[in-house]
């Protein structure tokens, strides 16, 4: 067995083998969760860890250490035993006196390594809930007169990230670069067909969302999506949604995640998939120790 130990985005590449090679529907992950969440945020990295375990040469398991101490483990569900391991590792290695992790209520080897470890559930804590359709009985999407529906084109980095801030605004400015934007559309698996905006009359992008389709399984994560705060309740994000969604079946996906709060914190982007025809599946399951 060996163990490769990475900084800020090293890792990626090695993160998206695994997940990739192990992926089901009981998986946590999705290589688009990756590719977003590591490239997004450029200006977390310097607090990111990974260790990537191999055998054979063959990716196993990894673990992504956020300090000072939030565990996200991936384990090939054909290898459990190594869970014990990453979560061995992620106590040696996280400097914060309180630890945490968060796994799917379906990764079983994952949540009796952090349970033997000494982790309890936080039940209070906010949690994520899968939701999937099919692709065979999209809505069609429509958009109010003096809007447009397209795909963004690669040489629009800073127009497309700008209207991720834009769509973002109402949490606090968001920190989302143009730097970090490019970085997203420079990573595997991005494609500019499967990113659509709505664009009003002054050429702005004031609806956004992004799909990551992976070829190998015919699932395409839909993350993020965004409308911004001064033109919402037009159905402009219903409608971005839907044009993604169609540009995903025809680039050969057959089915669509994505990954809402599940809890009542914030519903309302649960109720527009809903609305869309997702249903609910797993959710994800916190725990502290």
């Amino acid at each position: 067995m060996q163990k490769t130990e990475y900084a800020g985005r090293d890792g990626l590449q090695d993160m998206q083998e695994l997940v990739q090679r192990t992926w089901s529907p009981a998986s946590r992950f999705h290589i688009g969760d990756l590719a977003w969440e590591l490239n997004a945020t450029l200006h977390r990295q310097d607090s990111w860890r990974t260790a990537v375990w191999r055998d054979a040469g063959e990716i196993v398991a990894w673990g992504w250490l956020a300090e000072p101490g939030y565990l996200l483990p991936v384990v090939d569900p054909a290898r459990p035993e190594l869970a014990e391991v990453v979560v061995q590792w992620f106590r040696a290695t996280a400097d914060g006196s309180e630890l945490a992790s968060s796994v799917l209520d379906t990764e079983a080897h994952l949540i009796a390594a952090l349970e033997a470890a000494g982790f309890r559930r936080d039940e209070d804590a906010p949690f994520f809930t899968h939701h999937w359709t099919l692709l065979d009985a999209l809505d069609e999407p429509v958009v109010p007169e003096g809007f447009a529906l397209r795909h963004v084109r690669r040489d629009e980095v800073a127009k497309r990230a700008a209207g991720h801030r834009a769509a973002w605004s109402d949490w606090g400015p968001s920190k989302v670069t143009d730097e970090a934007f490019a970085a997203v559309m420079a990573a595997w698996p991005y494609r500019p067909e499967l990113d659509w905006v709505v664009e009003n009359e002054a050429g702005e992008f004031v609806a956004t969302a992004l799909i990551w389709l992976d070829e190998q399984s015919g699932v395409g994560l839909v993350e993020p999506v965004g409308c911004a705060p001064a033109y919402r309740r037009r159905g402009l994000a219903r409608a971005v949604d839907l044009a993604a969604l169609h540009a995903l079946r025809e680039a050969g996906g057959t089915r669509a995640l994505v990954c809402p709060r599940g809890d009542d914190g914030y519903p309302q982007a649960r109720a527009l998939y809903q609305d869309i025809g997702f249903r609910p599946g797993s959710r994800t399951v916190n725990f502290v120790a």
